[in-house]
């Protein structure tokens, strides 16, 4: 990870300024709820993938650094709205913005930011980037929805699984990329290589992400151990366990997805049905092949320091499950 960000380190810092000076407004609950999520440790990886995509595709001007900030700005404002759905108190290791001021002006302060995302969008004039951009907030807020409609369905395939996470996570990454490449002005083909790239690398960060769900410490994750149990997510570790195990273990999954409130029992008995079944090395597997499929995608690209830092990143995202 460190390898791949020192290539673009004063583009970073410098989206770190442009953070600060978007988030301007007349109303100080805004930079102060602002500020606190996007200076809470996050690793700009969406960002990241802007500026190395449009690096890799030859691009030497300055559109490259707001468009980052643009990027993780939608990211943000998912962030605090995902907080606000799934109850939690937890976000990057320290306390959610909706735990210190409320639901109200987590979801409020997220509109503010999706909404000024599409100023500064607006603002660049780059009607392609704002298609790419655009459409990938709509697909957010559809899979959001979607992941709502499949709470506690124990029936979910994996297929509909990765359907979920391609719209909730991966199209953000996806679109960066995109991004990325038409600011280089790249040809057709390594556009759509490198919107494939990061789709292949968003859905292998999420699946990652659930896994640790199953197998981090609360201070690894940044976020409370078994809260996607909770809030009734089948993710793909306990999909694969379903597949797997008896019907009376089924019966048993059922009835704990079911509660409102779990107890430290309830967790263990299903963290041990995952590991009895191999749900852990599944999804790691499953994610690998993603991750190798990402990296395929850069084929089409020469031997370069842009190159490598892409492919480094693709995988340092398996390295946070090992």
């Amino acid at each position: 990870m460190e390898s791949a960000l020192a290539l673009i380190g004063e583009d970073l810092k410098n989206v770190e300024l442009q953070f600060k000076q978007d988030l301007q407004s007349d109303v100080p609950l805004i930079r102060k709820v602002g500020e606190y999520v996007l200076s809470s440790g996050g690793k700009r990886i969406r960002p990241a993938l802007l500026l190395l995509a449009a690096r890799l595709c030859g691009y030497e001007g300055s559109r490259h650094v707001p468009l980052a900030s643009v990027i993780e700005f939608i990211h943000t404002a998912t962030l605090l709205h995902d907080d606000v759905v799934d109850n939690a108190n937890l976000r990057r290791g320290i306390a959610s913005a909706n735990t210190l001021w409320g639901n109200e002006a987590s979801v409020l302060v997220g509109d503010f930011l999706f909404s000024k995302s599409f100023s500064l969008m607006v603002a660049d004039g780059d009607l392609r980037v704002l298609g790419v951009l655009s459409n990938a907030t709509t697909v957010i807020a559809e899979g959001e929805v979607l992941q709502l409609v499949c709470t506690s369905d124990l029936d979910i395939t994996e297929e509909r699984y990765v359907e979920v996470v391609k719209s909730k996570t991966a199209i953000l990454l996806s679109a960066a990329c995109q991004a990325g490449a038409i600011l280089g002005k790249a040809s057709p083909e390594r556009e759509a290589a490198l919107r494939d790239y990061g789709m292949m690398l968003g859905i292998a960060f999420q699946i990652v992400d659930d896994t640790l769900d199953y197998v981090a410490s609360e201070e690894q994750f940044g976020k409370s151990i078994g809260h996607d149990l909770e809030e009734g997510k089948i993710t793909l570790p306990l999909i694969h366990t379903l597949k797997r195990c008896s019907a009376a273990e089924r019966a048993q999954i059922a009835e704990i997805v079911d509660k409102d409130i779990l107890d430290k029992c309830d967790f263990q008995t299903v963290f041990d049905l995952v590991r009895a079944y191999d749900g852990i090395a599944y999804a790691t597997a499953t994610a690998a092949r993603y991750i190798a499929g990402a990296k395929d995608h850069l084929a089409v690209f020469e031997k370069s320091l842009g190159k490598t830092a892409l492919a480094n990143l693709a995988d340092y995202v398996l390295t946070r499950v090992k």
